[in-house]
């Protein structure tokens, strides 16, 4: 089918494209035969090759297997960004078990709830999180125990030193339930992948969304595979790249775009457990890095970092950005700095990650999130009807694509709520162009309707970002005995900027109709993110105490 976004893409990239009928587990294998004695993951200095990362997983394989892990069980991971995690991936992946990823700053209750929703029945962890995860331990019946020292010997808070969490707390007691990872590393085993289907479980995800609780998102081993194959294609990912891989793996952006992709192209993995913008920078520079995927506040937060500016020699070809809206501003100043173009995409984990993106070479255009990918079907519906929307008029984006996901874990009704006829509903309000190239205009949650106007926090946001003292903002919506909603702006100010709210008013009144323009301004030293650096409005709100009670 003829598509009108088809006639922008590159030259490299057909609208249809062949995946591998192959499990996650089998095209490790696959990559470590092609490629043993290159190198996989650099890791602080440390270069570890594929076989040698084929043998840590393997012998995790081997000891998972003898704690009884069989196909379709559940192994919890608690890891950041460290050769652990590819190991502990790839050896689920070859059981054919489940990984479950879950964030190092998760709190002993949301790890809890993770556990016991998905029925895991091991954990691995980084021991200097096992505070958090010790409450669980009932629920388990088995667990790993990594040390920042099995790969680096250095101390353990060079690296990791997690917020509001200090070195000196309770270590796992080491016994037949926990057991170090280092001491699986002695035993040398082989490990051939279990027999499983592309089509069985492969990970569950769990994403807050926008509001209620924490969803687990079931991917196939054929969604993260096609997923893999289409950014591969787009990117032209080849075995002479350096992905830094700053996103975290626990995440579908970083685990498809960083992780999956990098090795079954037989590239380099330079991973960044931790976020320090002049750390990525001394990547840039002295590692050959070509690679980069961040979320704005990342780009953002490079940006305004002193070595910046003195940097020389950085080889990056792709600077891939999403999650978020990225302010034109932002976009500018890194062109304007580096030469390098931000390429905006669009993707929710319910689709694995990106599933729209501006071409890597073709046509891009200001404040798009380019065109659907090989394969992929956007549609821009009316919210009432489900009609499709003519190019330029708004509506829900709805898309279809091989690597949806197979529903919510143990949530059909939320299952039902947003995959319809093989449709994904997304919440996300949009439109495309003439041209086949869509825009985001905001998520339907964040939607404020403020005397009968609808009111998108991106766009004012947009503007925010364009005034010189402002680092970051984030626009919610507040209770107005008038008009029912008006907008307030969160804001943090660059560095020696003075707090004036009037100016910003004046400011966006120029360039916004009224009604649009907040009429409150709070300024804070910093506004609260996820894990990966995605600006968090629903924690506003909820601390906000003239937030309506309907908006969560």
């Amino acid at each position: 089918m003829h598509f009108p976004w088809t006639k922008h893409y590159d030259a490299h990239v057909p609208p249809v494209l062949e995946y591998p009928d192959s499990t996650i587990g089998e095209l490790f294998d696959e990559s470590v035969r092609k490629h043993g004695s290159r190198i996989a993951v650099q890791f602080m200095g440390k270069k570890i090759s594929y076989d040698s990362m084929e043998k840590d997983a393997a012998s995790l394989a081997v000891h998972l297997s003898s704690k009884g892990v069989r196909p379709g069980d559940r192994v919890f991971l608690l890891l950041p960004n460290t050769p652990h995690f590819v190991a502990a991936y790839y050896a689920v992946m070859k059981i054919g078990a489940v990984v479950v990823p879950a964030s190092p700053l998760d709190t002993a209750p949301e790890i809890q709830y993770k556990i016991r929703n998905s029925g895991a029945r091991v954990a691995v962890f980084l021991d200097l999180l096992f505070e958090s995860l010790e409450p669980s331990l009932p629920l388990l019946e088995a667990a790993v125990g990594c040390d920042l020292s099995d790969y680096l010997p250095f101390p353990k808070n060079y690296l990791f030193p997690i917020k509001k969490r200090r070195l000196g707390r309770k270590m796992p007691p080491y016994n037949e339930k926990v057991i170090r990872f280092s001491e699986i590393l002695k035993v040398k085993e082989t490990f051939p992948c279990k027999h499983s289907s592309p089509d069985d479980l492969a990970v569950i995800i769990y994403t807050g969304g926008t509001t209620g609780i924490s969803k687990g998102v079931m991917l196939s081993h054929r969604a993260l595979a096609v997923n893999m194959t289409q950014a591969r294609t787009w990117g032209q990912v080849t075995g002479d790249d350096i992905n830094l891989c700053a996103l975290p793996f626990f995440h579908g952006f970083g685990m498809s775009i960083g992780l999956n992709t990098t090795f079954v192209a037989g590239g380099r993995m330079l991973l960044l457990p931790k976020w320090d913008a002049g750390q990525a920078i001394r990547h840039f520079e002295k590692d050959g890095v070509t690679l980069f995927a961040a979320v704005p506040t990342m780009y953002n937060s490079i940006l305004n970092h002193p070595d910046f500016s003195r940097m020389k020699n950085a080889r990056l070809r792709g600077c891939y950005v999403g999650a978020a809206p990225v302010p034109e501003s932002l976009k500018e100043e890194f062109f304007r700095r580096t030469g390098g173009i931000l390429i905006e995409g669009y993707g929710l984990t319910e689709a694995v990650t990106a599933k729209s993106a501006n071409p890597y070479i073709g046509k891009k255009k200001e404040k798009s999130i380019g065109i659907p990918w090989p394969d992929t079907e956007f549609r821009i519906v009316d919210e009432i009807t489900g009609e499709a929307s003519a190019p330029g008029v708004e509506g829900e984006i709805i898309l279809r694509s091989p690597d949806l996901m197979m529903g919510y874990w143990q949530n059909p009704e939320a299952t039902d709520e947003v995959l319809r006829d093989g449709w994904l509903f997304t919440g996300d309000i949009g439109r495309m162009d003439e041209d086949g190239y869509f825009y985001i205009v905001d998520r339907k949650k964040d939607l404020i309707i403020s005397g009968g106007f609808n009111v998108y926090p991106s766009e004012i946001e947009e503007v925010l970002y364009s005034h010189p003292s402002v680092l970051e903002a984030c626009v919610i919506g507040v209770r107005d005995t008038h008009k029912g909603e008006i907008p307030r702006a969160y804001v943090v100010l660059r560095q020696g900027e003075r707090e004036d709210a009037n100016a910003l008013m004046e400011f966006l009144g120029v360039r916004l109709i009224h009604y649009k323009v907040p009429r409150s301004f709070i300024f804070k030293d910093a506004l609260p993110k996820s894990p990966i650096g995605k600006i968090l409005r629903k924690e506003l709100r909820a601390a906000d105490p003239d937030v309506g009670s309907s908006r969560g």
